[in-house]
């Protein structure tokens, strides 16, 4: 088999609250504009499980080559509940649900970095991840967003250091190389590329 064409196993941890994915807001478009172009990168041997998380992580499609169960997961993602972001619960519930998985595997964070009220601290959560052995993709959330908000004065210097804590928090749980290429793809506005990147990625074990 072309390894370009391997089967692979990936959860799709998406952070989907009303912190800063209210609906029909820029983060809300952006998260289904990223979700939805890597779920049109999937192989149909590749097997899948779609997880939002707010206040908890919640299984909208368990692992499956059903691509038609991972559109109806992805459709869920409406209206977001609460206001929390527990990063550090969902990545780490995430993984350990992975960590007897063989063959090639990956966890596909969408995210803001921000973590508001996990049961578990950064330095627990580094320490799973690491005994789990489930390599992470992150796409940071809202990057030129920020940026804009920023140049025109628009945020604070205490907002400012929450997200450069979360950017590092970020870069810390996701494998570096597929960072760069998934931001590469990203800034472009190429969803698709960014699915595609995270494919190249797990296949080489980048």
């Amino acid at each position: 088999m072309d390894m370009g064409e391997a089967p692979m196993t990936v959860a799709m941890v998406i952070e989907f609250s009303n912190l800063f994915q209210q609906y029909w807001g820029p983060a809300w478009y952006q998260t289904l504009q990223l979700a939805w172009g890597f779920a049109e990168t999937l192989k149909p041997e590749d097997y899948v499980a779609v997880v939002a998380y707010d206040i908890r992580p919640e299984i909208l499609t368990d692992f499956t080559t059903d691509k038609s169960k991972v559109r109806e997961g992805l459709d869920r993602l409406k209206i977001a509940a609460f206001s929390e972001a527990n990063l550090f619960d969902a990545i780490t519930d995430t993984a350990d649900r992975m960590s007897e998985i063989e063959g090639r595997k990956a966890i596909m964070l969408i995210s803001s970095g921000i973590d508001t009220f996990s049961k578990i601290t950064y330095d627990q959560t580094r320490k799973k991840l690491q005994e789990s052995g489930v390599p992470i993709y992150g796409i940071g959330l809202m990057q030129t967003l920020r940026e804009l908000i920023d140049a025109r004065g628009g945020m604070g210097a205490i907002q400012r250091m929450d997200f450069l804590q979360a950017d590092n928090m970020m870069r810390t749980f996701a494998r570096k190389r597929a960072e760069r290429l998934i931001s590469r793809a990203f800034r472009a506005n190429i969803p698709r590329s960014s699915g595609r990147s995270i494919r190249h990625c797990v296949i080489s074990t980048c």
